[in-house]
């Protein structure tokens, strides 16, 4: 089970000249860029740690992907994205987010589903990983 989030979900996974590229798009549309990782990567769980503070004073790409290497050197078990803000007036919000690592072995999700009243079906989704605690959902078994 692969992962699908943010843009380039259903592409292979990006190589660091390609992700440099996107960093120096978003550099170049002024939007901060944002460094995240998380071990629960469902698909509504929008609060993933934060690898620093966002790099908003920061215009180089080289120094972004310095710093997502030293993110991948602590976290490389974890789903890591890259996120892009707009600050500017009317927008300000994230523009651009993708995956740029995820681990060895993705175990994926778990459809539960719960008959309810009138008929009605429930569906839920369920990560595999959070059957494990955290920190230990990736990597060794």
């Amino acid at each position: 089970m692969r992962v699908t989030q943010g843009c380039f979900s259903f592409l292979p996974d990006l190589t660091d000249e390609q992700i440099t590229a996107q960093i120096q798009y978003c550099l170049e549309k002024g939007w901060a860029v944002n460094i995240e990782f998380t071990d629960d990567p469902h698909p509504r769980n929008t609060y993933w740690d934060m690898w620093g503070l966002p790099m908003f004073d920061l215009r180089d790409a080289a120094g972004i992907l310095m710093e997502l290497t030293e993110c991948r050197k602590v976290y490389g078990d974890r789903y890591i994205r890259m996120s892009a803000f707009d600050s500017s007036h009317g927008w300000e919000s994230v523009r651009l987010s993708f995956i740029v690592n995820r681990p060895k072995e993705e175990p994926g999700f778990h459809l539960e589903r719960q008959e309810v009243g009138g008929r009605s079906i429930r569906y839920t989704t369920r990560s595999y990983a959070v059957d494990r605690p955290e920190g230990q959902r990736y990597g060794d078994k």
